[in-house]
């Protein structure tokens, strides 16, 4: 294996904590379009208010794909992608408050703010002008070992399952913000059947909604999967649902779906653009959205919705349907990921 300098990665260069062996290993993205790289580099050193943990498993969202594809602005590499991650603390950096050693927690995809900005004043930390991002600003968790702000990781339950609860900390965080911003509507339409929507299905049902699941067309594996999740009907996304929906959800990154979804949505309706990247929406007529129709869009997330995530009681136990692959494999779960290859959640393990 080759070896990088730390530096080159983002990670501190002023120090190391040496671990069992010295090293931590990581899947590097070195260009766009290229495959991820296995690299060793020296342990990380905690900064102020910083953590280490010890990688115990990784989450494989959309948006690794689309920091790997290039199509977030201004990316810095190399870079270690990933924001789905569970690990124990192993080094506390000076000044860490609220974790200990040896403590389960979570890094997921907001890493920092400013507590500066009119919108981090404003309680709006994931509108921050000048945000961290966990696998796109600051190295992520497709690797053995990463740092974190102590202050925007996650405390977890000592008995949680790393590998269950890994997609949660953000296709189950982005799926639950965008379930509030859709409202209190009983009927509510989930566009792409993927991680968030298997998550967010769950929940939903648990609060007595009714959920439409839409999917590629022809894919009668997603469909099943949506009705043994308990949605109420499953078809292709091109499709109209059987009653008009009072909110529909859209985690698939299609701009074409957007003026699908307008005309499943009543009088009223709304509907929520989940994703951090979406293709072009194209023209569509006015009467679509006529009639006091939204369309709105969900941007990262807060502090304050894992823990109300969390804290939620429709939001306890939920089953994610995980498929693990060592970490040296995290090229195939982005490309099965990519083909709609999985029912569920793609997950790394160092």
């Amino acid at each position: 294996m080759s070896h990088i300098n730390s530096a080159e990665c983002g990670v501190h260069d002023d120090g190391f904590v040496q671990s069992e062996d010295g090293i931590m290993r990581a899947m590097v993205l070195g260009k766009v379009g290229e495959p991820l790289a296995l690299r060793t580099l020296p342990d990380p050193l905690p900064g102020n208010h910083e953590v280490r943990l010890r990688v115990e498993a990784c989450g494989v969202c959309r948006t690794d794909l689309h920091v790997v594809d290039g199509e977030l602005p201004d990316i810095v590499m190399p870079l270690i992608p990933g924001h789905e991650c569970v690990g124990l603390v192993e080094v506390l950096g000076p000044g860490v408050t609220g974790l200990q050693l040896g403590q389960r927690a979570g890094v997921p995809w907001l890493g920092g703010s400013c507590h500066r900005c009119e919108y981090c004043r404003d309680g709006r930390e994931n509108l921050c002008d000048t945000p961290e991002f966990t696998g796109y600003t600051r190295p992520g968790g497709f690797a053995s070992h990463i740092v974190a702000r102590a202050d925007y990781s996650v405390p977890l339950p000592d008995d949680a399952d790393p590998i269950a609860i890994a997609p949660l900390l953000c296709a189950g965080l982005i799926g639950w913000r965008c379930l509030v911003k859709a409202g209190q509507g009983k009927r509510i339409g989930l566009y792409g059947f993927g991680a968030a929507a298997h998550i967010i299905t769950q929940i939903a049902c648990r609060q007595q909604r009714r959920v439409c699941a839409f999917t590629r067309a022809g894919d009668v594996t997603a469909q099943a999967f949506a009705r043994s999740l308990g949605a109420v009907w499953a078809g292709s996304s091109d499709e109209l649902p059987p009653e008009p929906l009072d909110a529909a959800i859209l985690f698939a990154p299609v701009g074409d779906l957007v003026p699908q979804a307008l005309r499943a949505v009543k009088k009223g309706g709304r509907v929520v653009c989940g994703g951090i990247h979406m293709s072009d929406i194209p023209s569509f007529p006015y009467r679509w959205l006529w009639e006091e129709r939204e369309v709105v869009s969900v941007a990262n997330l807060t502090r304050a919705d894992a823990h109300d995530f969390f804290a939620a009681r429709e939001c306890r136990d939920i089953q994610t349907t995980t498929h693990v692959y060592p970490l040296e494999q995290a090229n195939q779960a982005l490309g099965d990921l990519r083909a709609g290859r999985l029912s569920g959640a793609a997950v790394l393990r160092p």
